[in-house]
């Protein structure tokens, strides 16, 4: 799907859905800004748009298309035999989570930011997209002055719906943090170490974000006009708040484990103690059955007439004096 808007210097819708053969004419007009987006282009389209009308250079190209573990940023100058413009190639990963999976769904977001264009290119629907789509239609707010201006609203709704996915993931280990106390079994141990390994994944992901939005918000490039830098920064702010709480989450994971090791080791040491305390006050019995059951010829507690009599007696009073001694120093207590 290809969705495509020109803008006025005004922030104003000039027309939408354009032709892609009509592109490079508004491309030429520097009253015009225009925004190309590309969800989930055939190839044709994409080798068309990316490589015909906007010529931009093959790596970024080709990084645009595969799958880009890490979020990056590069800047792209023309040299003598080069069609295109200067411009920026970015790299930014969106996320959710979903309780239900328990797990962190990445989704990659490609830029190609000029002077007077933006081409943004995903493989699947992403809300922030929509949003600032929305934002733009409207002109309220006269975001779509400049392909700068755009991509900094893009890139703030991509980092303000980082938060809902870590609330869900402050109430998961809210709740491993209960299981770990009440309930410390196998399934709660493979539940935080798969939490921990999201959180991990998350941090991994935010890592090479912040430093891709740090040059942003430093005004390294040229692209992004100066008044525009501190509004960078702050969305680099935001991020860097949210990658102190990935790290706390990582703490209290740590700690939460600690803890589910602790419970578990009690757990054990109570059932060790309850198996001695049994073997102890059987012993009696054990050691009088053990005795009489020897059955050597010359035992005169044999041909008692008492004598079974007595060695029940015998084992019972051993028994619960071995019992009473040791509820009487509290080690029976659980």
């Amino acid at each position: 799907m290809i969705r495509s808007f020109a803008f006025t210097t005004q922030g104003r819708l000039h027309t939408k859905d354009i032709e892609i053969f009509l592109m490079p004419t508004l491309l030429a007009d520097t009253n015009l800004f225009l925004w190309v987006d590309l969800e989930n282009p055939s190839s044709e389209e994409t080798k068309f748009l990316l490589e015909d009308v906007f010529h931009f250079h093959p790596l970024s190209i080709e990084d645009c298309v595969a799958a880009s573990p890490s979020p990056k940023v590069e800047e792209y100058l023309p040299k003598e035999e080069d069609r295109f413009a200067p411009y920026l190639f970015m790299v930014i990963h969106a996320v959710d989570y979903s309780r239900k999976d328990g797990v962190f769904a990445t989704s990659e977001l490609n830029f190609f930011l000029g002077k007077n264009y933006l081409v943004t290119y995903h493989d699947v629907s992403l809300r922030s997209i929509s949003s600032v789509e929305e934002r733009c239609m409207r002109s309220t707010v006269h975001i779509a002055r400049a392909p700068d201006r755009v991509a900094h609203t893009l890139l703030d709704s991509i980092v303000e719906n980082y938060k809902p996915a870590l609330e869900e993931l402050s109430l998961e280990i809210a709740e491993l943090e209960t299981m770990a106390l009440q309930s410390p079994d196998k399934g709660t141990l493979n539940k935080i170490l798969q939490i921990k390994k999201e959180v991990l994944h998350l941090r991994q992901i935010i890592g090479p974000q912040r430093e891709v939005l740090a040059r942003f918000a430093r005004g390294e490039f040229k692209l992004i006009r100066a008044h525009l830098v501190p509004y960078y920064r702050d969305v680099y702010d935001a991020l860097f708040h949210i990658s102190e709480l990935a790290q706390n989450y990582t703490d209290s994971l740590t700690g939460i484990l600690q803890v589910y090791l602790n419970m578990s080791s009690n757990q054990t040491g109570e059932v060790v103690k309850l198996l001695t305390m049994i073997t102890v006050i059987t012993t009696p019995l054990i050691m009088v059955g053990t005795w009489y059951g020897m059955n050597f010829k010359h035992m005169p507690e044999l041909d008692w007439r008492a004598g079974y009599s007595l060695a029940a007696v015998v084992t019972v009073l051993s028994t619960a004096a071995t019992y009473c001694y040791f509820k009487k120093k509290g080690w029976l207590k659980r």
